[in-house]
């Protein structure tokens, strides 16, 4: 069974212990053929049976679970990090605090075809992963263990990605993540010292510059934030108050598909085809929302983070929780906003 630990010396941050984790493949399992080198792919067409029975999939009408045919297929991680079955049991060993690993994991597939990635795709294929990133949402925000869900993507090795084959994960979590409670604080301060959504403005003043833009439509916006982490940092925002992602409508995710496949363009071809991360944060669930957040007080909005892989954390950025970034936003949006989509 996976475990919670509270850490005693850092406000809001748990870590996860997850011994099953260190089963999980490498790469894919590559087999020697006639001289040839064969990739295994578990994730492809008509290897249906060796992933867990699916949860959700885009597939035609009266076609079968767990069967080829599908566009996006999610199934439950066969190496979770949490797991779906059992109670919380909170409970304290001395000053120290615990609870049980529950939550759900899983993979979100986002194309049969392991050679194509989320920037390849057609708009219409990046609106069908957003949109099972929308059911899943809405899905799992009935279980009241839940309180948050975040959904990431880890492409290439340098993200952490140990599969080829495209995919993005679910992890429904029991608790609120750090920077996420932090974030709402954040926007809780500015509010009482201006009466005005953090979001709102700094949405405003990245519209109102164009400095560190690098795509709008008339729904979202992607920039460069002013406090970027990592070389190329990119977020995607909407210009409208929203706190859930699993509240928008298709055609609100066909645009921001569009804004999403384009940013992803950019990088890959500016970039070389980088590996990265991609995160998904949200609003705590409706179940928890009350303790953290009202809607008076707090416009937060939901937001995608991309965060390219090209330097290294080091020590200084481990030990301090500073980060050392060698471009300037507003170098790397001027940069982005220059490449021509593909």
């Amino acid at each position: 069974m996976p475990e919670l630990r509270k850490d005693p010396f850092v406000p809001n941050r748990w870590v996860v212990f997850s011994p099953e984790r260190k089963q999980r493949p490498v790469e894919y399992t590559v087999v020697a053929q006639n001289n040839h080198r064969e990739i295994f792919d578990a994730f492809s067409w008509g290897k249906e049976k060796l992933t867990p029975h699916e949860v959700f999939a885009f597939r035609p009408k009266d076609s079968p679970s767990d069967s080829p045919g599908w566009l996006v297929r999610v199934v439950p991680n066969k190496y979770p990090a949490l797991r779906i079955e059992g109670d919380l049991q909170a409970e304290g060993i001395g000053m120290f605090d615990r609870m049980n690993g529950i939550g759900a994991h899983e993979v979100i597939i986002e194309n049969p075809d392991p050679t194509v990635e989320l920037a390849d795709q057609t708009v219409e294929g990046v609106s069908l992963v957003l949109k099972a990133y929308r059911e899943r949402i809405l899905d799992l925000q009935q279980d009241i263990r839940f309180r948050y869900i975040l959904i990431f993507k880890n492409k290439g090795r340098m993200a952490g990605a140990t599969i080829i084959h495209p995919h993005s994960q679910l992890i429904a979590l029991p608790i609120v993540p750090r920077e996420v409670k932090e974030k709402i604080e954040q926007a809780k301060r500015h509010f009482e010292m201006k009466e005005r959504s953090l979001f709102a403005d700094v949405l405003h003043e990245e519209l109102s510059t164009g400095k560190r833009i690098v795509l709008e439509n008339s729904f979202f916006a992607a920039f460069c934030p002013w406090a970027s982490r990592f070389p190329f940092e990119s977020w995607i925002m909407p210009k409208f108050s929203s706190l859930d992602f699993s509240s928008l409508d298709d055609n609100q995710i066909m645009l921001l598909s569009d804004i999403l496949q384009n940013l992803l363009k950019r990088l890959k071809k500016g970039l070389e085809n980088p590996d990265y991360n991609l995160v998904l944060q949200t609003a705590p669930l409706r179940s928890s929302r009350r303790e953290y957040m009202t809607a008076v007080e707090v416009d937060y909005r939901w937001h995608i983070e991309i965060l390219p892989r090209i330097s290294f954390l080091a020590g200084f950025e481990l030990g301090s929780e500073f980060f050392i970034n060698p471009v300037y936003p507003e170098e790397a949006a001027d940069f982005l906003r220059q490449i021509r989509k593909i």
